[in-house]
């Protein structure tokens, strides 16, 4: 039973607002869908870290959801900031359950297990979002982390995915890394950064922990096994 990772797949299946006319997106659609399937098998387990489909509201999820349904492996799902579609728990898995996605999970304030590895995670939040909403929402997101954490128990092995990264050089989220120290992660994948962003991405150990940048284009469309 592996685990794989990849974020930012932004499906519009469902919705008039296709990646493709992005440079390095032009047919990524076919080329995720041929790497998943090369790599991942019905056992495996895949983390989304958000940005998973631009529909902006649940039911409009229907056709992005039916294409990950068809892909192997179980799949849990991050928020992220586009994720206008994501509402509370208790709706998404109804949803989940009504259409019969039953390869699909919430990632939220819970935790996922595979063998002795615990998979947590939340949104996050940009570290330089000085203004009193960002750090109500900051604080919140921390607090997310620490739920999911908290949920994975005794787990030996403990992995965070986020959506936003919380690391940046020469600065951080020091909120979530706070967090990320408390119960002790040693691996830690984050999305959100594209283009000309991503060689920017801190990836590597920085103070004991192991960051690694796992949106869609930064991986040429191909999911991460870790």
């Amino acid at each position: 039973m592996a685990v794989f990772a990849i974020g930012d797949l932004h499906l519009s299946l469902g919705t008039d607002k296709p990646m493709d006319v992005f440079r390095g997106w032009e047919g990524y659609l076919p080329r995720l869908e041929a790497q998943w399937k090369a790599l991942v098998k019905p056992e495996d387990t895949v983390v989304l870290a958000g940005d998973t489909s631009w529909a902006m509201n649940l039911a409009d999820t229907y056709a992005d959801f039916a294409f990950l349904q068809k892909l192997p492996g179980q799949k849990w799902l991050l928020k992220g900031n586009h994720d206008y579609w994501w509402t509370t728990t208790r709706k998404m898995e109804n949803y989940l359950q009504a259409n019969g996605f039953d390869s699909l999970h919430i990632l939220h304030n819970n935790a996922c297990f595979v063998g002795e590895a615990a998979l947590c995670g939340t949104r996050g939040w940009p570290f330089d979002d000085a203004a009193a909403q960002g750090e109500k929402l900051m604080a919140r997101e921390a607090g997310r982390l620490r739920m999911s954490l908290q949920a994975a128990g005794d787990a030996p092995h403990k992995i965070a995915f986020l959506h936003y990264p919380p690391v940046y050089p020469g600065a951080c989220a020091q909120e979530l890394i706070d967090v990320l120290r408390e119960f002790s992660v040693r691996e830690c994948y984050y999305g959100h950064l594209h283009g000309r962003s991503i060689r920017f991405a801190v990836q590597g150990e920085v103070d004991g922990i192991t960051y690694r940048l796992i949106s869609a284009d930064g991986l040429g469309f191909c999911p991460y096994k870790l």
